[in-house]
């Protein structure tokens, strides 16, 4: 007996050894060169051969357990001059024939290829990362990282290769000290963690022990060493750019020429100054337009690189969204604005950026600033009087200011404080200015179990001869930390909050409670590598007068089988719901009886040539003849390492719908609707090499609105409404809508950071009243527009001052 205890004591005591050694942070040490390598993914200079690597990796996913095997091991060696750091990676596989090595362009790196990654904390606060990427077919990526999102829309000028022999694959690194922000001191306090990817047998290795049960991976760096007295060279960049347009409509030709420059700027080791003067966005990706019958205005990512490059630090608190800077103009002209006789042309669609500048960075005790300034220019509407040729113009957004400034400090490695506020001036005492200021919160333990996150929000909108206040709240509790977590929120606003000059709230008077939990498993167990199941219960009401709106209980799931098969699906309930916003009035609400529904979704295998997304969906209303359908479905073929086909459907029917179609001084009036909607999109891809691409983007989306049935209703005081008739011909609601957007390019990214692409862009767009048209007529009315045709060629060019005083030395 006491030989069998202690043998289980000694088994306790290794087990215990191994897991507190394999969470110790690791080390590298950086050595200082002269010379610096050739980058060209060959490891034979000097320099590496001189640096012992560093090794032993661990498993992270799809689990921590499990052994990497000897022919699978990777090594890392690590240097830096005043220039630049440089790494060297030896990713070693007896079987470098299987290697997936499917072609992509920058960022795109999460395709059927391995990577190595490098991710570098130079503040070592455990939240913020510049991650860099190498695929094994020689993609660059990189992105900014913290705790909960990856940014790849950050792009920075670095430089990587890699080559392979019979022993595996090997990448070369070098990064600019532009490309990263550090603190001014001599001996730099950096932290690391190095990433493996290898996508055939489905693993990824890191090389400092990641354990995935608790905290965020952010916080599992090894330290770097070695690093100091550096003197970095002068941060200067400029990317001139150069853009013709050619564009054909209805036969009315146009050509425009534009240049502008972008600008970065080193303020110091650790703070940049970003600017964008006259900029130019006309290659920016189109908007994905969609019939709105709803009560909520239609709102679209970004697009512009501009507003989606390092600007993690502005969007703290969520009261920042940029597609309002250049937006359309917040007047208008209506018939109340015009004389007899007088006509105006169309409202424009967008309003000018004439310039903008960020300065954002972090002090050495963690802090993070950040000024974010953006000016538009005035815009006019021209109004002609039809019997005289007289021309006036009417003012409809006056030259205006946008500036966010923030405070974010950092600290315990998992935690951060951040105040936060923007500002919008207009020229003129007859437009609007805004002022909302935000505190935001994000407080873990230091055991990393449970999290504190929320946001106090004031807002303060001045109209002409009225200033308006208003508030809102969000706190969440959340246990963070196990297979089994759990958590509570809760949000609220007052009728007069209003963030929507520079930010983007759909609603506000809402006080909202929810309550989750869900269990999930971190190591493969049976047939599954990983799953999870979710419940929540939420309960809404207004905020004033303090009523119910609605109750939801709800369930998700996921699951994803050791061949890479995944699903999943999702199911709720909901109570009567008394709708505050569908009639346009205030005050008056309409009520939605209780419904049940849900979606359920596969995914298959992305390795193989040929996968598929698959997701079906239903909903049922209870007192109410309402019934939704809808299935979308997207194949995918891999042709060869070089060309990539996406295919998306998406078909939904919502049958006897109802919602507002118009209301008086008195009476609001909603109707009856049979929504027919179906999207087809085409995306392809054929890659020539790492840096040359032909890309596809096609989109067509339709959908109707019939109320044929001739079934309206005037909405009753109770939120009830009754049956009534309503004359259309002068307010027709039957409604037809057809859009179609398509892109073909051609990128070349010719040097780093230096680009040029020859897009073709056409695209049609139809709306009127034939909503019994089925969709290949409709396709029909829609060819019967008129095709905005347009080509256009921009060329973006790198400039490092270095690199010019260099060449004016020689």
């Amino acid at each position: 007996m006491d030989t069998l205890l202690r043998t289980k004591l000694s088994v306790l005591f290794f087990m215990v050894t191994i897991s507190v050694l394999a969470q110790e942070k690791k080390e590298i040490r950086a050595k200082r060169i002269s010379t610096a390598p050739k980058i060209d993914g060959i490891l034979d200079d000097n320099i590496w051969q001189d640096i012992p690597g560093n090794g032993g990796f661990h498993m992270w996913r799809p689990g921590n357990d499990g052994v990497i095997p000897e022919n699978l091991q990777t090594e890392v060696k690590m240097a830096y001059d005043n220039k630049a750091i440089y790494f060297a990676a030896y990713l070693y596989d007896d079987e470098p024939d299987k290697i997936l090595r499917q072609f992509s362009q920058r960022d795109n790196v999460f395709v059927q290829a391995d990577f190595f990654s490098i991710a570098i904390n130079t503040y070592n606060d455990g939240v913020n990362e510049t991650r860099f990427f190498i695929t094994s077919a020689g993609t660059i990526g990189d992105a900014r990282a913290d705790q909960f999102n990856e940014d790849f829309s950050y792009n920075v000028v670095f430089d990587a290769k890699i080559s392979f022999d019979s022993k595996g694959w090997y990448a070369e690194f070098k990064i600019p000290y532009n490309a990263l922000r550090f603190p001014e001191i001599d001996v730099q306090d950096w932290s690391i963690n190095f990433y493996r990817r290898s996508q055939a047998r489905n693993q990824t290795h890191t090389w400092n022990f990641i354990n995935r049960e608790i905290g965020q991976q952010t916080q599992y760096n090894g330290l770097v060493r070695g690093v100091e007295n550096i003197d970095p060279p002068v941060r200067l960049t400029f990317f001139p750019f150069l853009q013709g347009v050619v564009s054909e409509f209805d036969g009315s030709t146009e050509t425009d020429f534009s240049a502008g420059v972008d600008v970065k700027y080193g303020l110091s080791d650790s703070f940049t100054l970003d600017a964008t003067l006259i900029p130019d966005f006309g290659q920016a990706a189109f908007d994905e337009v969609r019939l709105n019958l709803g009560p909520f205005e239609q709102t679209f990512g970004e697009n512009r690189q501009f507003f989606t490059e390092g600007t993690e630090l502005f969007n703290k608190g969520d009261i920042f969204f940029s597609r309002r800077v250049g937006n359309g103009p917040t007047g208008s002209v209506s018939d109340d604005d015009l004389e007899i006789n007088e006509v105006a042309e169309d409202n424009p669609s967008k309003v000018n950026l004439l310039n903008a500048l960020k300065v954002s960075g972090r002090t050495k005790g963690n802090l993070g600033i950040g000024l974010f300034n953006a000016i538009t220019e005035k815009t006019e509407v021209r109004v002609t009087d039809t019997i005289t040729g007289d021309v006036r113009k009417i003012e409809v957004e006056p030259l205006s200011n946008y500036n966010i400034f923030v405070l974010d400090q950092q600290f315990n490695k998992n935690s951060s404080l951040s105040l936060i506020n923007t500002n919008v001036t207009r020229n003129g005492s007859e437009f609007r200015d805004s002022n909302v200021t935000g505190l935001v919160w994000n407080l873990a333990n230091k055991a990393n179990s449970y999290r504190l996150t929320g946001r106090t929000i004031v807002s303060q909108v001045n109209l002409p001869g009225d200033n308006i206040g208003g508030f809102g709240a969000e706190v969440d509790f959340d246990r963070i930390k196990g297979n089994f977590r759990y958590g509570f929120g809760y949000d609220l606003a007052n009728k007069t909050y209003d963030i929507n000059d520079l930010g983007v709230n759909f609603r506000n008077n809402f006080n909202n409670f929810r309550v989750s939990g869900s269990y999930q498993i971190f190591e493969p167990k049976g047939k599954f590598n990983t799953y999870r199941f979710n419940v929540f219960v939420r309960h809404r009401r207004l905020y004033d007068p303090s009523v119910k709106t609605q109750n939801t209980i709800g369930a998700d799931w996921f699951f994803v089988t050791r061949e890479r098969f995944a699903f999943g699906g999702f199911t709720n309930y909901n109570s009567d719901t008394d709708n505050y916003f569908e009639p346009r009035v205030q005050g008056r609400f309409v009520t939605f009886s209780e419904n049940v529904g849900g979606n359920a979704w596969v995914s298959s295998d992305f390795r193989k040539k040929f996968a598929y997304d698959l997701r079906v969906s239903y909903r049922n209303w209870f007192a109410d003849p309402q019934e939704n359908y809808g299935i979308n479905i997207s194949p995918r073929y891999r042709f060869s390492d070089k060309l990539l086909m996406i295919w998306t459907t998406d078909y939904s029917i919502r049958n006897k719908s109802f919602g507002y179609i118009d209301n008086d001084d008195t009476d609001v009036f909603l109707g009856q609707r049979d929504i027919t909607t179906i999207e087809n999109s085409l995306s392809a891809s054929y890659n020539f090499d790492p840096y040359k691409a032909i890309n596809l983007r096609f989109r067509n989306f339709w959908s109707t609105a019939d109320y044929s049935d001739n079934v309206f209703f005037m909405l009753n005081e109770d939120g009830s409404r009754s049956q009534v008739a309503y004359d259309t011909s002068e307010n027709d609601p039957n409604t037809n809508f057809n859009i179609w957007n398509l892109d073909l390019s051609f990128n070349w990214r010719f040097a780093p950071g230096s680009e040029a692409t020859l897009l073709y862009r056409n695209q049609i767009f139809n709306q009127d009243e034939f909503s019994t048209l089925n969709y290949s007529d409709s396709l029909d009315n829609l060819f019967g527009q008129a095709i905005q045709h347009t080509l256009s060629l921009r060329v973006v060019y790198f400039l490092d001052v270095n690199n010019l005083k260099s060449s004016s030395k020689g």
